[in-house]
C-alpha cells in the first residue's frame, strides 16, 4: 500500500482548512477573508467559517480592527512540539541508560500533556532477568505515583484544589491525603519523589521533574523497579541521580538559564 497516495475520499473541510493555513503562512502581512477566498477559490462563506474555526483552535489570529487574519503562535507551538519532542527524547535517552545500568530499574521519560495527564515517551530497560516493563505511549493521570507528587509540588494548587485532584486517583495501596500532602512537600524539598508500594504493590518508583523557565514541570524522569531489589539506600541514590539528570535537562531546555532550585 502506498501511504503517500491520496485516499479514495478526501475530507473536503480538512483539505480546505490546510490549504488556508498554508496560504496564510506565505503571506507577509495579515489578510482579509475575501482576499483568502478569492486567492484559493473557496466560497467566501465557507472560507469565513474555516477561518473562525482556526481562530478558535488558536492556529490563526484575528485582528478585529483590520478584519484580517494571520498565522498565530499556536501554529508555532504545534510545530515546535512536533519538531522538538524527538530531540528532547534523544537528549534524555543516554541519561536513562545511565540510571538503568547503575541500578535494577527501568528508566522512563514522561511528558506532560494539556489534559492533566502524562504520556510515556521513552523507556530504557535494565539487563536483569526480572524487571518492570512499560509501553511507550502509556498515559497516567498527572498527579499519580512518584511523578505525580513531583507535579503536585510544582502545581501551585492550594490544599482544596489538590485534594479534589487526589480524590479521582486510583492506587493499589491508597494513601491518606495528609500522607500524600506530606510526600508532596518532601518532593519539593528534595527535588525528587518516591512511591514505595503505594501506586502498585511490590513496585518502587522514583521521579524528578524537568522544570521550564516558567516554573512548571514539563517532563519527569523516573526509575521503576521491584521493591525487593531496591533497598532504601539505593532508592536515595536513584533519586539523587535522577535529580542531577533532571537539572541538566532543565538547563538545556531553557538555554542554560534555569537553575531548577529545590
Amino acid at each position: 500500500m502506498n501511504e503517500t497516495a491520496p485516499p479514495e475520499k478526501l475530507v473536503g473541510a480538512l483539505s480546505a482548512g490546510l490549504k488556508v493555513l498554508r496560504y496564510l503562512s506565505t503571506c507577509a502581512s495579515p489578510v482579509g477573508v475575501t482576499h483568502v477566498a478569492r486567492e484559493l477559490g473557496i466560497n467566501p462563506s465557507t472560507c469565513f467559517n474555516i477561518l473562525r474555526t482556526l481562530v478558535h483552535e488558536r492556529l490563526v489570529s484575528f485582528d478585529s480592527g483590520s478584519k484580517s487574519y494571520a498565522i498565530s503562535l499556536g501554529m508555532i507551538e504545534l510545530a515546535k512540539s512536533t519538531l522538538s519532542s524527538n530531540v528532547y527524547v534523544r537528549m534524555v535517552h543516554p541519561l536513562l541508560e545511565q540510571v538503568a545500568s547503575q541500578f535494577p530499574v527501568t528508566g522512563t521519560l514522561w511528558q506532560v500533556t494539556d489534559r492533566e495527564r502524562v504520556v510515556l515517551v521513552d523507556q530504557v530497560d535494565n539487563s536483569i532477568s526480572m524487571r518492570v516493563h512499560l509501553s511507550v505511549g502509556q498515559r497516567l493521570p498527572m498527579y499519580l505515583a512518584a511523578l505525580g507528587r513531583c507535579m503536585a509540588a510544582h502545581s501551585g494548587l492550594d490544599r482544596a484544589a489538590l485534594q479534589a485532584k487526589f480524590e479521582t486517583l486510583r492506587w493499589e495501596g491508597r494513601p491518606s491525603f495528609d500522607t500524600y500532602l506530606e510526600e508532596v512537600a518532601q518532593a519539593l524539598k528534595l527535588g525528587y519523589a518516591v512511591d514505595r508500594n503505594v501506586y502498585v504493590k511490590g513496585v518502587t518508583a522514583v521521579s524528578a521533574p524537568v522544570i521550564s523557565l516558567t516554573g512548571k514541570p514539563i517532563y519527569a524522569l523516573s526509575a521503576i523497579g521491584f521493591s525487593a531489589q531496591l533497598p532504601d539506600e539505593d532508592v536515595t541514590r536513584v533519586g539523587q541521580a535522577l535529580l542531577a539528570h533532571a537539572r541538566t535537562v532543565s538547563r538545556a531546555l531553557s538555554g542554560g538559564l534555569s537553575e531548577h532550585r529545590t
